[in-house]
């Protein structure tokens, strides 16, 4: 991709859009950042662009700014539906996101990974398994890092794992990683996509630019991930915790296994994986599958799955006191991964939800809540529709307690009635926007109020 001389419009104001902004700048371009907000009301130091020499605008945002455009890069969080960048479209002005920047960039092949639910996890590990084969490995996307400074980091000779999420498969043109995988897909984002059908759609496009050399690795226990192997046309593996595909991975008893190209590679034992749970036993079939494929050895991969523990603000346990244990669960921001965590436990869990409410189905969470839950403590804008939705599925109205919009009233309420061998779980299952920035400063809020204790 050419930058010189040209006049690049970054549109939003975050980690991937001072990414995209630098780089359009070191390569040469005039660049302008413009974001919707108030700087006042942006938590970044915009200083160092300053001094790079990119032009800043902050506020509404009309089609003035599009004149003399060559190209835009969009972050993640902007809509593509948003009027400028439909006018801007509409004046065939190309528009691509922080993601596609990366592959134009990219001289190390990338192994994607995308999912509903898992993600973060998945591919925090597959860049370990992936530096077993690699000198020079990246982990960048979704995850927090900028997939476009990973690329030029990593340069040649390399690989790149890459989280992707439907928000920047949104703007994707040509990106094409070597191998992708799709975890789950389940209720998320529908704001954003309009209906599960375009929620699943920008998942696809994930693999839609591969071809026979690349592979799909998909989860054959997910009906919308198992049926993908349709519209693929590169090489399709599965994983599985059900069954036994006649390529991909999957468990042989309790055993974690991949088969491929008439060989059998046993890796570790349910029992030996680092990550517990169901769902990890899935996301570690997925990573290793995924590594395998990229070039990484079984008989190499063996150790770091069983060393792996997991990632921060995922099922992350904080602290124990007095016999209870704190379990700091804030990246579960829909049901389905807070259902996932419930399934964890055996039950005796003092549960605290609630958040920005996605306005999903509560029907199977809140089953489980009733099975597993001693106590329901409500945060946040969600919590009348949570409690209301509770009672409704006959869930004892002296079980659930409301703690506003405080977090540490949440915590304080949850210590003065847990006793051994309860547990105290933050699995909000909601976005974090009403309390918060995002998940992580909502987890570590939790885990500092538990540490204070």
């Amino acid at each position: 991709m050419d930058f010189k001389d040209k006049k690049v419009l970054v549109i939003g104001a975050g980690i991937s859009g001072f990414a995209a902004a630098k780089i359009a700048k070191k390569f040469g371009a005039s660049v302008v950042l413009s974001d919707a907000k108030d700087e006042k009301d942006l938590k970044y130091d915009f200083d160092e662009l300053r001094k790079l020499g990119i032009n800043l605008i902050f506020g509404k945002q009309t089609d003035e700014i599009l004149d003399g455009i060559d190209l835009i890069i969009l972050s993640p969080a902007v809509p593509i539906k948003i009027p400028v960048v439909q006018s801007a479209l509409a004046k065939n002005i190309p528009v691509i996101g922080e993601v596609e920047l990366a592959y134009n960039f990219a001289k190390s092949p990338i192994c994607a990974v995308t999912g509903t639910n898992g993600k973060t996890t998945t591919v925090t590990l597959l860049g370990l398994l992936l530096e077993t084969a690699y000198k020079k490995v990246g982990v960048g996307g979704n995850i927090g890092i900028p997939l476009s400074e990973v690329a030029l980091e990593i340069g040649e000779g390399g690989c790149i794992a890459a989280e992707i999420s439907s928000y920047q498969m949104e703007t994707a043109q040509k990106f094409k990683p070597h191998v992708s995988a799709i975890l789950n897909v389940t209720p998320d984002h529908l704001k954003r996509h309009g209906s599960m059908e375009g929620y699943q759609a920008a998942k696809e496009k994930i693999f839609a630019n591969e071809t026979a050399e690349d592979f799909l690795v998909l989860n054959y226990d997910d009906e919308r991930t198992r049926g993908m192997i349709d519209r693929a046309k590169c090489k399709v593996v599965y994983f599985s915790r059900k069954i036994e595909p006649e390529e991909g991975a999957c468990l042989d008893g309790n055993m974690l296994t991949i088969k491929f190209a008439g060989e059998i590679h046993k890796l570790c034992t349910i029992d030996e994986l680092g990550i517990k749970g169901g769902h990890n036993v899935e996301n570690a079939l997925a990573a290793a599958m995924t590594a395998f494929l990229a070039g990484a050895k079984p008989e190499k991969m063996r150790e770091v799955l069983k060393t792996f523990t997991g990632v921060e603000h995922r099922i992350e346990f904080v602290r124990e006191i007095d016999g209870v244990k704190y379990y700091n669960d804030s990246k579960a921001t829909n049901t389905d991964s807070a259902i996932k965590a419930l399934e964890t436990f055996d039950g005796h869990i003092i549960l605290i939800a609630g958040g920005d409410d996605k306005m999903t189905d509560l029907t199977e969470f809140l089953e489980l809540v009733k099975e597993r839950c001693d106590n329901l403590i409500l945060v946040g804008a969600a919590a009348e529709r949570f409690k209301s939705e509770a009672l409704k599925n006959n869930f004892p109205a002296e079980k659930i307690l409301e703690a506003g919009y405080s977090m540490k009233k949440a915590v304080e309420l949850a210590k003065n009635i847990a006793k051994s061998p309860q547990i105290v779980l933050l699995s909000p299952a909601c976005a974090s926007f009403d309390m918060y920035d995002n998940f992580e400063e909502r987890g570590k809020d939790f885990k500092n109020i538990v540490n204070a204790l």
